[in-house]
Order: structure tokens, then C-alpha cells, then sequence
């Protein structure tokens, strides 16, 4: 069932639920290892924590999206998520104090309420969009970009003032926040009469069936870089701080990549030219990243591309979902991609991982080439099915 309309002001409302949502995750992604490894955690544990929300997200996203389909509201998967991300989170402490097998369950509690706060969102969001040609997703979507990046800068000073065994209860604030922002900046106008629930299960067309493995593998060949692009960096000589303005210039390529789509026509609302876009922007980087041993300093120049690796990958799958979904099966297909780019990013990442062991940045860099180059034959697939 599709959401209830929204009241005058979607736009802005959608953004700023998208800066709440990003604001956990840009405090939850890079300072959680810290608090788990305050607990006194090894690496080996504290690697398997980290990898058990992902496995999770795996498992539940696109069962959980898929609600929508049969009735339940988006409005009410957000609300629902959050208050568990809070809940879960402001129990952690005590969990950890009865032992790390407690910490991993309630982990696991948290990673389900987390699943499908995101592909809500963007449900919501691309509904609004079809609903009113003139908003734009790319610059709905910007509230997340910029939330994601003051939630880290804010988080880091906070964190450094208060100390790291406060960052489950600073996640557990921003989750009732979020959770607040969900009941409120989303709540029903006027919704008409209930429509009848999908009965048996849409398929979804090989188009789309492509376009979200291209999304997914795209996607999936940042992993070498999240992972490893700081201590490659760091290894080739670049400074600590410089290699942080690396990762600035990153987000603010991406910033600035949303910011200025809607005005460009001839991309705006295609999905196959910005997957194409993020692919043949991803192989450029990573063989750049390839390149830099013995020039380090291209490297910040080098992810001015993250702008389109991830932001034209992004702007595309969510296009091509928009499109190609059946009605029925909206839902159901928003949960499938953040399922698969969940599987994707994952498998890419323990690739990376034992290419770095073998053969150091320049292995596993070199990994992500022919992932990205996947992603650039599954769009050039995915194009010829949609015009079948």
C-alpha cells in the first residue's frame, strides 16, 4: 500500500528526516569499534561484532520492507525501527557487563530495528517524488549527506570531551530523535480510504532484477577503500590529517554531486546513464588509486569521485526502483536492493580483506576493478531489458 500524502513541504520534511536517520549512522559507523574497544574486546571479537549488524541487514531488510506491501505503513517501520535502535542501544552498556554473548544478542536486536529505517525512507521519498514531479530525490536525499557529516564532526568533539563510554547513550538520543522526526515530519494528511493489499507475490521485472545487481555491485567496490583507503594512505606517507581531508573532500563531492543533478537534464531521472556514470567513475578511481604509489598526493584529488562512484550509483538504483517497480511490489524491491547491496558489500569487503593480507592496497584496489566493471555490464544488461 502506497504511503499516505503528505502534508505541503515534503521536501524539507523528507530532508530532515534524512539528516536524523544519517545522524546515527554517521556516529554509529565510525566511533561504535571505539566503545567495543573500551569494553577490552580483541580485534577478532570486535570484528565479529561489527560484521553482525551486516549479516543481519542481509537476512531482514527485504522481508521487513516488504510490510509495506502487505498494508503495514512506512510511517509506522520507522517509528517502530528507531525507538528500538534507542532502546537497544541504551541497553548496551549493561549488556556488555553481563558478558559479550548478551552484547551480540542485543546487537542483533539493534542491527533488525536499524534494517529497514533507510529503504523506508527512500520508499517515502520516491513516492513523494512520482506524486510531485517537481521535488527532487537528489535534494531530499542531501539532508542524509549532510546530517551523516555533522553528526561525525559534532560526534568526534563530543566524544572527545566526554570520553568514548558515552557514545551508546549520545546513539540512544539521536534514535529517539529520529524516531520523533519519524511520527511527526511524516504523519498522515487526509489519507483516503484504505486500498486492498497486493494478494500473492509481484515479481519484479529483469530489468529491474539487473539494475539493482549493477547498484549493488557498483556500490560494492568502495569496499577496498572503506576498509583499507586510510592505512594504504597513511603507508604511502600522507599525513593522518590529510588523509581525513580525504574523506572530506569525499562527502563534500557527494554534497555537491546532489546539489547540482536536478539541473541537469539529460541525467536527471535516468537510471542507466547515472549507473553507467558510477561504474565508468569507479573504474577511473580505483585505477587511480592504483596509481598514486608513487604520486600519494593524487589522492585527494582522486575522491572528488565519490561524488559520482557513490552519489550517481545511488541517485541511479533509487531511479531505476522508481521506474521499473510494479505497484504491489514497491516495497518488496526497496528491501530487495538494500538486501543485496548489503550481500554485495560484504563479500567485497572480505575479498579486500585477503587481497590486502596477500598484496597490500595495490591487490586490493585492483579487486574492485572488475567489480566495478560488473556493475557497468549489469547496467549496459539492465538498459537493453527495459527497452525489450
Amino acid at each position: 500500500m502506497p504511503p499516505p500524502p503528505l502534508s505541503l513541504g515534503d521536501g524539507p520534511r523528507l530532508a530532515l528526516l534524512y539528516a536524523a536517520v544519517f545522524a546515527g549512522i554517521g556516529v554509529a559507523m565510525p566511533f561504535m569499534p571505539l566503545w567495543l574497544s573500551g569494553l577490552g574486546l580483541g580485534p577478532d571479537l570486535i570484528g565479529v561484532m561489527v560484521a553482525l549488524p551486516i549479516l543481519v541487514r542481509i537476512a531482514v531488510t527485504a522481508p521487513l520492507v516488504g510490510l509495506i506491501d502487505r498494508g503495514v505503513p512506512a510511517r509506522t517501520l520507522m517509528v517502530a525501527g528507531s525507538l528500538g535502535l534507542a532502546a537497544t542501544y541504551a541497553l548496551m552498556p549493561a549488556a556488555a557487563a553481563l558478558g559479550w554473548p548478551v552484547l551480540a544478542g542485543l546487537i542483533i536486536l539493534n542491527a533488525v530495528g536499524g534494517a529497514p529505517l533507510v529503504p523506508c525512507l527512500d520508499y517515502q521519498s520516491l513516492a513523494a517524488v512520482r506524486r510531485s514531479p517537481g521535488l527532487d530525490y537528489a535534494r531530499i536525499r542531501l539532508g542524509g549527506s549532510f546530517g551523516f557529516l555533522a553528526a561525525t564532526l559534532l560526534g568526534g568533539w563530543l566524544l572527545g570531551i566526554v570520553g568514548t563510554g558515552s557514545i551508546t547513550g549520545f546513539l540512544a538520543a539521536l534514535e529517539l530523535a529520529s524516531a520523533c522526526g519519524a511520527a511527526f515530519l511524516l504523519r498522515r494528511a487526509g489519507a483516503g480510504p484504505p486500498r486492498p493489499r497486493a494478494s500473492g507475490r509481484v515479481r519484479l521485472p529483469a530489468a529491474l532484477w539487473l539494475a539493482i545487481a549493477a547498484g549493488a555491485a557498483i556500490q560494492a567496490s568502495h569496499a577496498a577503500v572503506y576498509a583499507f583507503g586510510s592505512i594504504h594512505w597513511v603507508g604511502l606517507g600522507l599525513a593522518p590529517a590529510t588523509a581525513g581531508l580525504a574523506w572530506g573532500v569525499g562527502v563534500v563531492a557527494e554534497i555537491a554531486f546532489f546539489a547540482v543533478i536536478g539541473r541537469i537534464a539529460w541525467l536527471r531521472d535516468a537510471p542507466f546513464r547515472l549507473l553507467g556514470l558510477g561504474a565508468a567513475a569507479a573504474l577511473l578511481r580505483w585505477a587511480g588509486l592504483l596509481a598514486v604509489a608513487g604520486l600519494p598526493a593524487l589522492v585527494v584529488p582522486l575522491q572528488v569521485l565519490h561524488g559520482l562512484t557513490f552519489g550517481a550509483t545511488q541517485l541511479g538504483a533509487m531511479a531505476a526502483l522508481s521506474r521499473l517497480a510494479p505497484e504491489g511490489g514497491r516495497g518488496a524491491a526497496q528491501g530487495t536492493y538494500a538486501a543485496c547491496a548489503a550481500l554485495a558489500s560484504a563479500t567485497a569487503t572480505l575479498a579486500s580483506g585477503a587481497a590486502y593480507r596477500a598484496g597490500g592496497g595495490p591487490l586490493a584496489f585492483g579487486l574492485m576493478l572488475p567489480v566495478a566493471g560488473l556493475g557497468l555490464a549489469l547496467t549496459l544488461a539492465a538498459a537493453r531489458a527495459a527497452r525489450r
